[in-house]
């Protein structure tokens, strides 16, 4: 990695679960599969109505299916030699259950899960009571619903006969009223519970995404700091190896026109070569200035900053730059190291000919692609990409690296811009 380390972002804490990546409930196997895809929108109120009349449907069923495997495994469980069996018989079909809730959250509800999340047995259980038992108890609302839009029914069909005063209507309205409020209210606040337990039970719980979260800040803090410190040893071993010892020669070179000792041709000489040797120096000295921190950034923008990496590198370096708007200053200035180091590493140890750099922003993300006709075999965790996944990971980012033997090598950066 080149330069200082980019700036970390900081982060509040309403932030983080969307940043971890979870989205809330999905169908297929516990613990098995890839992930799901991405969350979707939320489901219209038909499919959510469906759904939760189907969880009423499979709460009494679950009931069902635990009181009976209790009652028939019960004795089983309790005796040690036959414990482990009816314990698999139990979680099998515990298991079964689970699926078929989370199959209900993904098709009405549109929830998905990650799909390598491994859920024990204890969680399941633990979900299947609180499960049952918030399915039974919104059945009990919807039916107490049901029984008020028929009395609704019955008051309506009076006040049209006239066999009910309008004062007595008036009251059966405000009273109906109330109930009917306090069942809506009651649906709403089941409905989050049962995807709050879902979520707790097919994915990370919150304090889980948290720890997760603080542990991925501290690992890129880490790594920011390792890669500073690589970058500042790596600085002092350039001006100790290169440049002090091109002043040394300079110094020498002067001292020897100086004296005057040959002729004044060879005097002459000595003084041409010494302004080569100063003109090599501040090419170099302009070197180590760049790898620190590119003025360029902040005085013409990233595209030209790029255009100087282009101009330096040995090698011909096709550029695509295709970015509308102002960019973050972290971001730049990540987006330019990656773009740096990546063109500078195929100049001097893939042996390629050509480099294509394509940078392109759609919506909130900075995409990257450095792709060299290179003999591959990159090391992403050699010091140079190891400092780049810290600098990318410590705003949100993500970096690949794709280096197979014989090449090519691409290097692919995401970098969130909002």
């Amino acid at each position: 990695m080149r330069g200082d380390a980019a700036d970390i972002s900081s982060h509040h804490l309403p932030g983080l679960l969307g940043k971890a990546g979870f989205g809330e409930a999905g169908l297929g196997q516990f613990g098995l599969g890839e992930d799901e895809g991405p969350p979707v929108g939320p489901s219209s109120w038909p499919s959510r109505s469906i759904g939760t009349l189907l969880g009423c449907v499979t709460a009494l069923l679950g009931f069902l299916c635990l009181l009976v495997a209790g009652t028939a495994l019960g004795a089983l469980l309790l005796w040690p030699l036959t414990r482990s069996r009816a314990r698999g018989v139990l979680m099998a079909g515990a298991r079964r259950l689970a699926a078929l809730e989370r199959a209900r959250r993904s098709v009405f509800f549109g929830d998905r899960f990650p799909g390598r999340y491994e859920v024990s047995g204890r969680k399941i259980l633990r979900y299947l009571t609180l499960r049952v038992s918030t399915g039974l108890v919104c059945g009990v609302v919807v039916a107490l619903l049901a029984f008020g839009v028929v009395l609704a029914g019955v008051l309506l069909w009076g006040m049209l006969r006239g066999s009910l005063r309008w004062p007595e209507a008036l009251g059966q309205v405000v009273l109906g009223g109330a109930l009917l409020f306090l069942d809506l209210q009651g649906l709403h606040a089941l409905g989050a519970l049962d995807a709050r337990i879902a979520r707790e039970c097919f994915g990370p719980s919150e304090q889980e995404l948290l720890r997760r979260r603080v542990h991925e800040l501290a690992a890129s803090r880490a790594a920011v700091v390792r890669a500073v410190d690589a970058e500042r040893r790596r600085i002092e071993r350039d001006l100790h190896d290169g440049i002090q010892q091109r002043v040394v020669a300079l110094a020498m070179l002067l001292g020897r026109a100086r004296r005057g000792r040959g002729t004044p041709e060879h005097a002459e000489a000595l003084v041409r070569q010494a302004h080569q040797e100063s003109q090599d120096i501040l090419a170099e000295l302009r070197e180590v200035a760049w790898r620190v921190y590119p003025s360029a950034l902040d005085s013409l923008g990233l595209e030209e900053a790029l255009g100087g990496v282009s101009e330096r590198c040995g090698i011909p370096v096709r550029t695509e730059f295709d970015v509308e708007g102002e960019l973050p200053q972290p971001v730049e200035t990540a987006a330019y190291f990656v773009v740096s180091e990546s063109v500078n590493n195929a100049a001097k140890h893939s042996r390629a000919t050509v480099v294509s750099v394509r940078v392109v922003r759609r919506g909130s993300t900075l995409s990257l692609q450095v792709r060299d006709d290179g003999r591959g075999g990159a090391n992403p965790s050699g010091s140079g990409l190891s400092g780049l996944h810290g600098r990318v990971a410590a705003l949100d980012g993500i970096l690949r690296v794709d280096s197979p033997e014989g090449g090519p090598t691409t290097i692919t950066a995401e970098l969130p811009c909002a």
